[in-house]
């Protein structure tokens, strides 16, 4: 009960013992704690945390662009993956990197040859103003429709990047971003803007040869951007992003990155620890029903059950924050502080949720170290389940070095050829797969063995 109101703001807590009606209040919240306290234990709590082993390979050098998770499918026999990026970029410029690669096994694909990948046909980026894509986009997840047995039909998860110059504020319709000589420093100098991410749904009908933009899963408006002189952190100004998908049941779960304010930011009454209270990694899910025009259909977890609105505020994953007194720290702060880049994947040996994820530990993305933590209920729909993960593990600290986009692939063992494997369901073993930034290396050179 202690540790439930310590989250309540000081401010409330004046306003309670002014109030006649503080008792009644605190009843209600004693009656509420109880209620939380009975929830379902976390995997951690169940002391079963499944245990793994890392063992140093041969060095698997990816030949093409990454900068995200890496998104792939079996198309039939063929194994498709989708790195690489897409679209206008004020401040990096505009690519056209987003590219596929096929092979007879993950090996064979991830080792193409860089002339080898095909760039399939996007939508293009429409004028200011206009409904459609802005911004560039990152494939991040594909999901497979399982009712076309073609293995045809994908949908893929982007992430997408905008500016107040490529989406400017639109009062009429509230998103949008206001430019202002508060906005944040973004990557590439002082005078370089931050960018604000969001998260879009595009899909093919032709096995990923071309793509059709279908709109929105989640955004955050322009109320929650955190600006100058609170931001120095060389990242966002705000938005989700950085998300890993994975379906179960009827809904498709998104885990993503949450780095705006949890609120309207406003710099007289800012404050770092409500800003952090709001951030790290999170979870939202959409009706797979509903992929098609997602727009408006997704819905964040509020603490209890997927309520919030795509464009509202939802609550974190609390397992996987670090507490402020161990280093913990909002996402605008230049010291980081905070765990982000979720790849989720089902793993049939362990019958289990294993994801993997960063740790940002200073200015513009810094962090060494790479976590793994793990959800043991397979029905992420039910009561509070996709919360409940294991504490973060650490996997591999490279000190020195930026590590970023930590995934687990198949390999080309007959098991995993026949069962049609990819980054999102796995088994006892699978290889690691990570991006060095300061090198610009995406590459693998630890295999991955989990035990039960």
């Amino acid at each position: 009960m202690l540790l439930f109101l310590s989250f309540i703001p000081d401010q409330i807590h004046y306003n309670m013992y002014q109030n006649k009606s503080y008792f009644q209040a605190l009843v209600a919240l004693t009656l509420l704690g109880t209620i939380l306290g009975c929830q379902p234990q976390s995997t951690e709590e169940k002391g079963n945390v499944p245990k793994f082993k890392l063992t140093a390979s041969e060095k698997f050098y990816f030949n093409s662009f990454v900068d995200c998770n890496m998104a792939e499918a079996w198309i039939g026999d063929t194994f498709r993956i989708f790195p690489g990026k897409y679209g206008e970029d004020p401040l990096w410029g505009d690519a056209r990197d987003l590219k596929f690669a096929n092979g007879r096994n993950a090996d064979e694909a991830f080792s193409s040859k860089k002339e080898a990948f095909t760039e399939p046909r996007m939508p293009k980026n429409v004028p200011i103003g206009t409904p459609g894509l802005h911004g560039a986009v990152w494939f991040e997840t594909v999901y497979q429709d399982a009712k076309d047995l073609s293995g045809r039909t994908l949908y893929a998860v982007y992430h997408n990047e905008n500016y107040p110059q490529t989406l400017p504020y639109d009062s009429s319709t509230g998103e949008g971003y206001q430019n202002s000589n508060k906005w944040p420093r973004g990557l590439t100098g002082p005078t370089s803007p931050a960018a604000v991410c969001r998260i879009g749904i595009m899909k093919s009908s032709d096995g990923g040869r071309s793509w059709d933009n279908r709109g929105l899963f989640l955004e955050d408006l322009n109320a929650r951007m955190i600006l100058k002189p609170h931001n120095t952190s060389n990242t966002f100004a705000g938005g989700v992003g950085d998300p890993s998908a994975v379906a179960s049941g009827d809904y498709l779960y998104l885990f993503y990155g949450e780095y705006g304010y949890p609120g309207a930011y406003d710099s007289l009454s800012y404050d770092p620890a409500q800003e952090w209270s709001g951030q790290c990694i999170s979870v939202a899910r959409i009706r797979l029903s509903d992929l098609d025009n997602p727009q408006g259909k997704a819905k964040r977890w509020d603490g209890k059950d997927f309520t919030r609105p795509y464009n509202g505020i939802g609550v974190p994953i609390a397992a996987l924050q670090i507490p402020r007194e161990v280093g913990g720290g909002p996402a605008s702060s230049p010291t980081g502080g905070f765990h982000w880049g979720p790849s989720v994947s089902w793993n049939s040996y362990l019958n289990c949720w294993v994801m993997l994820m960063g740790k940002v530990e200073g200015p513009s993305w810094e962090g060494d170290e790479l976590y793994i933590s793990f959800n043991q209920n397979q029905d992420l729909g039910k009561g509070d389940n996709a919360q409940q993960w294991s504490k973060p593990k650490l996997l591999v600290k490279k000190p020195g070095h930026i590590l970023w986009y930590p995934s687990l692939q198949p390999m080309n063992t007959p098991e995993d050829i026949a069962n049609k494997r990819t980054c999102l369901k796995l088994g006892k073993k699978a290889r690691l797969f990570f991006k060095y930034s300061d090198k610009g290396e995406y590459r693998s050179e630890y295999t991955i063995e989990f035990e039960k």
